[in-house]
């Protein structure tokens, strides 16, 4: 029976999920706020006014950084579940979207250009976080395996600058069969190109493979060490070019 400091009610300030999520919504203001502002800024005559670098700075820094760690925490742990894998597919779709107009923001020399590509990424960028904020978050608290109020840590990790635990050996043989994957496609998630972890599981993880052949194709490399009859152990890594 769980003690009265682990009991929480779902949906409520008790339960661990909430604050994350609260914790990743000030996040997502803090973006909106941000990009508003320079947006909205006066400009200065000249191709490259004062406002349209701020712009490019603030877009190139941290909202790239943004989309950067949700991708490699968020993204990660939700794209190794079947209840959540078309949903990071779209995501990753408008995260492209944003990327290409971030480029194009960058590229430009123009004041009338830059805003116009100022309006297309603030609308772009609101459906992405709402869609974030009402669905991605509510679904990754209810996955199992994918352990939000950590996730979340880590993401905010990232923001800070900081690096995140990079442990060589992923041992999942204790972990329920039904909360594996998420913590697996997690990990993955936070290697870089030519990067990699051993995972030790209890059986062959050919379903695993299977989905990393889905939602990483041409992107990972898969590598028996030991193949049973009582211990399995894979070298999972990431290419040292994506595909």
């Amino acid at each position: 029976m769980a003690s009265s400091s682990e009991i929480h009610i779902d949906a409520t300030e008790t339960d661990p999920a909430v604050p994350a999520q609260i914790a990743i919504r000030a996040v997502h203001q803090r973006l909106r706020i941000g990009l508003a502002v320079f947006g909205e800024s006066e400009p200065i005559a000249g191709s490259q006014n004062v406002a349209h670098a701020a712009l490019v700075d603030f877009c190139t820094g941290e909202l790239r950084r943004h989309l950067a760690a949700t991708d490699q925490v968020l993204f990660a742990a939700a794209s190794g579940a079947p209840e959540t894998r078309l949903l990071v597919r779209a995501l990753r779709t408008t995260t492209a979207a944003l990327d290409a107009h971030i480029d194009a923001l960058a590229a430009t020399d123009t004041t009338t250009s830059a805003m116009a590509i100022t309006q297309v990424i603030e609308a772009v960028l609101a459906v992405h976080l709402a869609a974030e904020e009402t669905v991605l978050l509510p679904a990754l608290a209810a996955l199992p395996g994918a352990d939000l109020p950590a996730l979340v840590t880590d993401m905010l990790t990232l923001l800070a600058g900081a690096e995140l635990d990079h442990s060589p050996v992923l041992d999942v043989r204790e972990i329920p069969h039904g909360h594996r994957h998420p913590r697996i496609f997690a990990r993955y998630g936070r290697l870089g190109p030519g990067e990699g972890f051993v995972l030790v599981n209890n059986h062959d993880p050919k379903p695993l493979h299977r989905e990393f052949e889905a939602t990483h194709p041409g992107t990972h490399t898969w590598e028996y060490l030991e193949s049973g009859p009582e211990i399995w152990r894979v070298r999972i890594g990431r290419a040292a070019v994506d595909a």
